[in-house]
């Protein structure tokens, strides 16, 4: 039996990829704040009704695709390699060369510029964002529950979806900083977030109890 979806949900990754793309080029031209979805129905020719039935806020049109970046990570969990601990396969997936950081586009330097411009330049953006690292953690906590068997009231799942989310999150920042500070070698900036991130899951790994103790180190 084949695996190709058919005509019906062809025709609906078409639309969805058809208004993605098309609120992307308008957030860059004049701003996320300055764009309606009426401006992106418009443009994309389809009614505002057919946009939030794909996108149920404007600020998911930005973040279009991240959906499927957490269901990649959980992925890389659950087939992780026998042995291999969550956080290795965490520690894995988060530091593989992905997104504009690996494009093979002599634009995507700028791109990347402009999309993080867009980003702090938007408290509504910034605002979501912080709500997708929400749902990021509250998805891997599941996950690690099921994996460890752990109970329901048991809150260690939490602790350390939130800590290894929190990983995450100061690695996207740490890019996004490089990236408006003027750094244009992308190369160099996925290098260095390799380090950081192998440093901060050392201290993940060897646990908090000495740290800022002293002559402790954080590596």
């Amino acid at each position: 039996m084949s695996d190709q979806p058919g005509l019906r949900e062809r025709k609906k990754q078409q639309t969805w990829g058809l208004i993605a793309q098309t609120a992307r080029r308008l957030f860059q031209e004049r701003g996320f704040d300055a764009v309606t979805v009426a401006d992106v129905a418009r443009a994309a020719d389809v009614s505002r009704k057919t946009v939030f039935n794909y996108f149920p806020t404007k600020e998911d049109l930005f973040y279009s695709g991240l959906e499927f970046f957490e269901a990649r990570l959980l992925d890389a969990i659950r087939e992780r390699k026998p042995g291999e601990s969550i956080l290795a396969a965490f520690e894995r997936f988060v530091t593989a060369p992905r997104g504009l950081l690996a494009a093979d586009d002599p634009d995507a330097g700028e791109r990347l510029l402009a999309i993080n411009r867009l980003i702090i330049g938007s408290s509504a953006l910034l605002a979501r964002e912080q709500q997708i690292y929400a749902g990021y953690a509250a998805a891997l906590a599941a996950l690690i529950a099921e994996e460890t068997h752990a109970r329901p009231d048991d809150i260690a799942p939490w602790v350390a979806a939130n800590a290894m989310i929190g990983l995450h999150k100061a690695l996207v920042d740490y890019a996004r900083r490089q990236v408006l500070a003027g750094e244009r070698d992308r190369a160099r900036i996925a290098h260095e977030l390799r380090a950081q991130a192998r440093q901060a899951v050392g201290l993940l790994e060897h646990g908090l109890r000495h740290l800022g103790a002293a002559g402790s180190t954080a590596g």
